[in-house]
This record gives structure tokens, C-alpha cells and sequence, in this order.
């Protein structure tokens, strides 16, 4: 069973049938779908039918694996690193086999693009797990994640500025009503600009360090970024901006900043995803994170140990942006590339035409 959308060319790479050639078969009705995400600090997995008004997830799985630990010193993938990410590649084949998926797309981002042994690592996972992973370029990272979360945006603004920060890049887009020039639109909103920043929370953590954090060493960080942001800004320089202009975000810095900022006893998507924060409400927020010893953020549940250590980094990006893209308001978005990617396999393979088909 390919694991490809089926309108001429493929959206992404085929799953070699061996891989799922024990996965029980749908006889009728829409095809079930999946989309994995393997960035430098997450691997994560969404599997989801289509409904009348766009999908319904029926599993999903997500597990930090930190793929690019210690990639920024040495420019290669460790052993440690591939066997952790191993793991969780096997659960998330076998859970599209137990759901009987038909159609997926399996990329892998910064990591696995920047390292000098990303190629041998995919060929690893390929014998070993018998899937097939596409490395995907920024702009493609850019464009899946304004599709996933871009109907979160104010209708009303002229423009909006979205982001996502990631383990080792952090992508922001520019998303306007006017006519843009990269031919790709969604949602009355047209792609004007983006820019793919090389840095992450990782990189950023391992470059500046990410347990004790000075105020010295967060505004080091903060200018840091800051540095790579002037290419982007002079692109967008003239740029409409409405009263109504906010920022977009997703990762799991904003997720965590939400759940923060919302005293969650755990985690909870249901109150995070689509979330206004003011700014001040933002700045309250980060500002109690740094004063967080890492024992404290460790012990948080919307942090936890395997954050602890990267949180402040996701802020300082995140502080970055703000200074160059003052908003009063932020919108949490806890849904991204995954959902980017089976909203456009879904519209490819005209999954809701055929929904609305089999049940006439």
C-alpha cells in the first residue's frame, strides 16, 4: 500500500508497501489518512478522517526525541540521538498500520536537513522500519504551517504575522488580503513573504545554554536572533497593518507560555488552541518563566523535564519577533505543520467531495 495522494504526482515520497502491507483495508468510505512530523525536537503523528467541514482525528502521537541534540557542535546526528527517534518512527508505523492509513505524509525538517548524515539516517529508517521519510525545504516547512493554522487568524485583519518556532529553524510568513507574488493563497489570505530564521530552541539552549539563564544570557539570546530577523523586515517593509494586525503562533513555546498563563494542573489543548493573549499578558507570562528556578520548570506540568531546559530559549525567539512586530494582541495555535499537511493531502485527493459523494 503507497502511502501517496492518488491526482498525478505524489505529495510526498510513498511509504513502501512492504511497510504496511499488514494494515487492515477500509472497505468503503474516506480514505484514512496520516501526517508525521519529525523536527529536531518532536516526532509527532496525526491521523485523521475527512468530515464534512475537514477532519476528524482518530489517533495521534507525540514524543520528544531531541534528533538534533548536539547537532549545532558537531554538525551530525548521534547514535543516541537515531535510536530515541528509532522508537518513536516504530510506534507511529505501527499505529497507521493498526488504523489502516491509506494515504500520508512523512517529512523530517531541520534536523535531518542540516546534518551531515541526515542521508544515511532516512536509508537507516527505510531498511529498518520500512518507511519512507521526505525532507522537506523551508519554504515548503513555511507554507504547511500557514496552512495549518492559518483559519485561526482574524478575518478582520488586513494582515497578520505567523510563526512557528522550532527545535532548529523558526519560520515566520507574512499572510495578507492584498495580492501577494508567491502564488499560493488559503483562506482569503495570500503568503507575501517568509522567512526561514536558522535557529531553534535547541540550537539556541546548546549554543547560549538553557539551565540557568541570566539576564544577561536571555537578552544575549534575544539579540542574538534578533540579528537574522533585519532580511525579513526589509521584505515586508510598507506592509499594511491594520488595527486589527496581531501575531500567529504556533510551537510548543506558545503552547507552554498558554498553558502557563492559564494555570493549567496539566496540559490541556482544548483551552490552549485559538487562545488571545494581550501583550501584556505575554510579558507577565515569560517574565514569571524567568524567574522560574529549572527545578520549577521542570515541576510544572505545562513545561515538565524534557522542556525545562528549552523553554527560555522558545521565549527569547519569541521576544525577538515581538520587538520587530509590536501587536497588542498574540493567538495561540496549538496545530501546525501535521494539520497543514493532511488539509492539503485532503484537498489534493478531493476527500471532502468524495465524503459528501458516499453519503448522498
Amino acid at each position: 500500500m503507497a502511502l501517496t495522494t492518488s491526482l498525478g504526482a505524489p505529495v510526498g515520497p510513498a511509504t513502501p508497501a512492504a511497510a504496511l502491507d499488514d494494515a487492515p483495508r477500509p472497505s468503503r468510505g474516506p480514505h484514512c489518512y496520516a501526517a508525521l512530523d519529525l523536527g529536531t525536537n518532536n516526532c509527532r503523528l496525526l491521523i485523521a478522517k475527512p468530515t464534512r467541514e475537514g477532519f476528524r482525528i482518530v489517533d495521534a502521537f507525540s514524543r520528544i526525541v531531541r534528533l538534533g541534540e548536539g547537532l549545532s557542535q558537531t554538525g551530525a546526528l548521534s547514535e543516541h540521538a537515531i535510536e530515541r527517534t528509532m522508537g518513536a518512527l516504530a510506534v507511529c508505523r505501527d499505529k497507521m498500520r493498526a488504523r489502516g492509513v491509506t494515504r500520508a505524509r512523512l517529512i523530517a525538517t531541520e534536523a535531518c536537513r542540516s546534518a551531515t548524515n541526515g542521508p544515511q539516517f532516512l536509508a537507516a529508517v527505510r531498511e529498518r522500519l520500512g518507511i519512507e521519510l521526505e525532507i522537506v525545504d523551508r519554504e515548503t516547512e513555511a507554507r504547511l504551517a500557514a496552512i495549518g493554522c492559518g483559519a485561526l487568524a482574524d478575518r478582520a485583519a488586513k494582515s497578520v504575522l505567523l510563526f512557528d518556532i522550532g527545535g532548529g529553524s523558526s519560520e515566520i510568513v507574512w499572510l495578507s488580503e492584498e495580492n501577494g507574488n508567491n502564488g499560493f493563497d488559503f483562506d482569503g489570505r495570500r503568503v507575501r513573504a517568509w522567512e526561514s530564521l536558522r535557529v531553534g530552541v535547541v540550537s539556541l539552549a546548546e549554543r547560549f545554554g538553557g539551565v540557568e539563564v541570566s539576564d544577561d544570557i536571555f537578552q544575549a539570546m534575544v539579540d542574538y536572533v534578533a540579528e537574522q530577523l533585519p532580511p525579513f523586515v526589509g521584505r515586508v517593509h510598507g506592509e499594511a497593518r491594520c488595527g486589527r494586525f496581531h501575531l500567529l503562533g504556533t510551537s510548543g513555546t506558545v503552547t507552554t507560555i498558554a498553558g502557563v498563563y492559564l494555570d493549567l494542573p496539566r496540559y490541556d489543548r482544548r483551552y490552549v488552541d485559538g487562545l488571545w493573549m494581550m501583550s501584556a499578558e505575554v510579558d507577565l507570562t515569560v517574565a514569571r518563566l524567568r524567574a522560574m528556578t529549572y527545578a520549577e520548570r521542570a515541576a510544572n506540568a505545562c513545561i515538565g523535564r524534557e522542556r525545562a531546559d528549552l523553554v527560555l530559549a522558545g521565549c527569547a525567539i519569541l521576544e525577538a519577533i515581538r520587538r520587530c512586530f509590536p501587536a497588542e494582541r498574540l493567538r495561540i495555535a496549538d496545530r501546525g505543520l501535521r494539520e497543514g499537511m493532511l488539509t492539503q493531502l485532503m484537498s489534493v485527493d478531493r476527500a471532502w467531495r468524495r465524503y459528501d459523494q458516499a453519503r448522498a
